[in-house]
């Protein structure tokens, strides 16, 4: 079976554009998404056009022609535990909900209350039971948006026992576990240590992959023992040159709950905000990029035997 994943995704500014026809959002890249058993993707955006605007930089939101554009494209779910979800407030995050439901579109990592934001995407593909999970481990504003037994909002990696909790429930239903993280620092290719807790964390719980989006920039990927850890995919479909317009679908070949082999297809995001699959020089640069940042992993570059 093959998992593909990529990075951060919204439409707004330049990206909102592409939304006039759906069909073509993602441009050429949607042909390699399709090609994956399963595809996933962060959805970097609350899908509204209502609730307040929070009380901070940047505030992005979509029209519901967006998960359109995402199944279009090969994308079979989305995580929505990221920093930007909320920015229009509960509001936005119930439209979001309301939205995804209508077009049977599915969210994982923020609901209407706690069991509902962490519980995981479920799907069975060529007789494998997958559970998906969304997390976030975003300080700042974003990290008070913890959702509770009494109200909506995303799941926190800042509850550790409740995550893990999440993890070993899925692992109870499911053949595979993945869990989609929302963490790092902005512009940094390295993983901090608090990133390595809780991917080891993760691990310990049962995850068998963790995969990660949110610093604007590629991290690499590699073995935490049985588990594949993957810390950043950038920036995918995006409104501006956040830092770096390095980017790239993971490809993921898996045989039960190992991950036999990783690939990595680079990408770069064009000034359409799509994300045009990367040649010649180019491609070999992101990919010696990836090779440098492996190094600040601590993850082994190669299966364990």
């Amino acid at each position: 079976m093959r998992l593909a994943f990529a990075g951060d995704v919204h439409f707004t500014g330049r990206t909102l554009r592409l939304l006039d026809d759906p069909e073509t959002a993602f441009g050429p890249i949607a042909s390699t998404l399709r090609d994956a058993d399963v595809t996933l993707v962060n959805l970097e955006t609350a899908v509204t056009d209502r609730g307040t605007p929070q009380p901070k930089t940047y505030h992005f939101r979509a029209p519901k022609t967006a998960f359109a554009a995402l199944r279009a494209a090969g994308v079979d779910a989305v995580s929505i535990a990221n920093n930007h979800i909320l920015d229009y407030g509960r509001q936005g995050l119930s439209d979001t909900l309301d939205a995804a439901a209508e077009a049977r579109f599915p969210v994982f990592g923020a609901g209407r209350d706690a069991d509902a934001a962490y519980a995981p995407w479920l799907t069975t593909v060529r007789g494998m039971r997958i559970a998906v999970l969304g997390m976030s481990q975003v300080h700042d504003l974003a990290g008070s948006w913890r959702a509770t037994d009494t109200r909506s909002g995303v799941a926190m990696a800042f509850d550790p026992a409740r995550a893990a909790a999440a993890v070993r429930s899925a692992r109870e239903r499911a053949d595979l576990v993945i869990v989609f993280m929302h963490w790092g620092i902005e512009g940094n290719p390295c993983p901090s240590g608090e990133m390595k807790t809780f991917a080891r964390r993760l691990s310990e719980a049962g995850a068998d992959i963790v995969v990660g989006t949110h610093a604007h920039t590629l991290l690499a990927g590699g073995w935490l023992g049985r588990t594949y850890v993957h810390y950043g995919l950038g920036n995918f479909l995006w409104y501006a040159n956040s830092h770096s317009t390095d980017s790239g679908v993971l490809n993921l070949v898996v045989r039960g709950r190992t991950v036999m082999d990783s690939r990595f297809v680079p990408a770069t995001v064009s000034a359409s905000g799509q994300p045009v699959p990367a040649t010649g020089a180019g491609r070999q640069r992101i990919l010696d990029k990836l090779a440098t940042a492996q190094r600040c992993t601590s993850l082994a570059a190669k299966r364990p035997g």
